[in-house]
């Protein structure tokens, strides 16, 4: 198998839901003790996956998509796995990434089948259009699915399509991937160009149609010319920090600290960037955290897991499939540097249901606050989400 990551490295194990029972103006509020009714905070993972490893595979003769979604991926175990954790909404990748498919038409596609499968299970997902859907599928003991894209490689050359697809109910736009596209340069073209003509319209065009605008794996010049030409607050919902470890897809503390002063937010991955060598752990996030914070502030850091809230089954299993889709990424010019057949593409000692509740532990446990910790499972992430979407 090598297609998608999310269809064939995302394990999911059964769990049994457990339902939350706050306030949830409170939790978004960072108020201390926002979770001490026994209760979790307000969870929100700002790029994840819905994606079942019981999945069934590709069908024969299917291309190599990154990323393909077909409805029977979204597993009953992974969804089950992600409300068992909690988790108020999580950010979802819609559309084109990279491979030889038309993108525009792909990922239209891509949206109607993910109307689909929110429409098929409707009593366990919302599709989030707004800050208050995410509290509301709360409430509602259900998943908010954020659609949002990781690359803008369908927008051809018109701007206009910006429109097309925030109609859609795409609320997360990414200007790149990690190659150049039409808008600027990725985080691992060696160039390191800034923001093209086009990449300031379409800058423009999201924040005037009120989409969050996301710089996960820009190149640093372009995320740079992103953040100081947006009208609105900007995101990186999944990346790392360079001055702890340097590879591309980790951002300076020049991009953290102005997207910051611009009142956006950064989410910290668990993914293999977090560390140089062996696999990652969750004393690793707990540092980027920390830095983030540090160059940052408190109210503007946040997690996207880049992963599922569903441990993995079979590591024997997993790494060939991940060996596999290493190959695959080389061979289409998009694996960024510090992807290694021999580190997880998740933190080893952070899966399943329970992977933001352990967290949140070990923040309290190197002394950093209730309030603080709820900020960073989620309040911060709403905060912008209704500074931009309303």
């Amino acid at each position: 198998m090598i297609q998608d990551r999310r269809n064939f490295l995302f394990a999911s194990a059964a769990a049994t839901v457990a339902a939350a029972a706050l306030d949830p103006v409170a939790a978004v509020a960072g108020e201390p003790g926002a979770a001490s009714g026994g209760g979790d905070p307000l969870f929100v993972n700002s790029l994840g996956t819905l994606f079942g490893f019981d999945a069934p595979p590709p069908p024969p003769g299917s291309k190599p998509l990154i990323v393909e979604t077909r409805p029977e991926m979204v597993t009953d175990s992974a969804v089950r796995d992600t409300l068992a954790a909690g988790m108020a909404a999580v950010n979802v990748t819609v559309g084109h990434v990279a491979g030889d498919i038309d993108p525009f038409e792909h990922s239209v596609a891509d949206i109607g089948r993910w109307n689909r499968i929110v429409r098929q299970r409707s009593d366990k997902l919302l599709h989030v259009l707004t800050a208050d859907d995410i509290l509301r599928a709360r409430r509602e003991g259900k998943v908010g699915v954020i659609y949002g894209s990781q690359n803008s490689t369908m927008l051809g050359d018109k701007v206009e399509r910006v429109d097309l697809f925030a109609d859609l109910g795409l609320r997360v736009f990414q200007l790149t991937y990690n190659a150049a596209t039409s808008v600027g340069d990725g985080s691992i073209v060696p160039e390191n160009r800034g923001l093209t003509p086009f990449g300031r319209s379409v800058v423009e065009r999201l924040a005037e149609r009120r989409i969050l605008c996301d710089l996960s794996h820009s190149g640093q010049r372009t995320c740079l010319d992103a953040v100081r030409h947006s009208a609105r607050p900007v995101t990186i919902t999944h990346t790392a920090c360079r001055a702890l470890v340097d590879v591309p897809r980790n951002k300076s503390d020049e991009e953290l600290r102005l997207v910051a002063e611009k009142g956006g937010y950064v989410g910290i991955y668990f993914m293999p960037f977090l560390t140089d060598s062996g696999p990652a752990k969750a004393e690793h996030v707990a540092r980027h955290i920390e830095h983030a914070i540090k160059i940052c502030g408190e109210d503007h850091v946040g997690i996207g897991t880049d992963g599922p809230m569903s441990a993995v089954p079979n590591m024997a299993e997993f790494m060939e499939a991940q060996r596999q889709y290493i190959v695959q990424r080389r061979a289409q010019g998009i694996a960024a540097p510090g992807e290694r057949e021999d580190a997880p593409f998740f933190v080893v000692d952070l899966q399943g249901p329970d992977q933001y509740r352990a967290l949140a532990r070990l923040l309290r446990s190197r002394g950093h606050s209730q309030a603080r910790a709820d900020k960073i499972m989620g309040a911060n992430f709403v905060r912008v989400a209704r500074d931009v979407w309303g």
